[in-house]
C-alpha cells in the first residue's frame, strides 16, 4: 500500500501564498492518480486538484483555478499544491489522496489518504 504524509499548511492572511506537499512511500505510484481534496467544518469533502502520476495532465475545481497549481516531483515520490492569491473561504483541512478512480472529482474512488493539514486564511 501508499503511505501519504502531507506538510505545509498553516495560518495565513488573505492573499498569501503556501505550498503544501505529500510524501508518498511503499507501493510504486506508477500507475496511481494523485489529488488534493479539503474539508471546511461542517462541509462536504471537497475536490480541489488532480493529477495523474505517470502522466502530465491535471485537473482543478473551478474555485481554484488560476489560484492553484498541482505538480509532482517524481524521482522524490513528492506531490505539491501551490496555493497564490489564499482567502478565507479557501481556510480549510487540506488531503492529499492517492489510487485509480474512474472519476477523479469522487472522493470515494481514492483507496489512500494523509493525514491532513490544516490551512487558515484570516481576513
Amino acid at each position: 500500500q501508499v503511505q501519504l504524509v502531507e506538510s505545509g499548511g498553516g495560518l495565513v492572511q488573505t492573499g498569501a501564498s503556501l505550498r503544501l506537499s505529500c510524501a508518498a512511500s511503499g507501493r510504486t505510484l506508477s500507475s496511481s492518480g494523485m489529488a488534493w481534496f479539503r474539508q471546511a467544518p461542517g462541509k462536504e469533502r471537497e475536490f480541489v486538484s488532480a493529477i495523474y502520476w505517470s502522466g502530465e495532465d491535471t485537473y482543478y475545481a473551478d474555485a481554484v483555478k488560476g489560484r492553484f497549481t498541482i505538480f509532482r516531483h517524481r524521482g522524490a515520490n513528492m506531490m505539491y499544491l501551490q496555493i497564490n492569491s489564499l482567502k478565507p473561504e479557501d481556510s480549510a483541512v487540506y488531503y492529499c489522496a492517492a489510487g485509480g478512480p474512474n472519476d477523479y472529482k469522487d472522493y470515494g474512488g481514492y483507496d489512500y489518504w494523509g493525514q491532513g493539514t490544516q490551512v487558515t486564511v484570516s481576513s
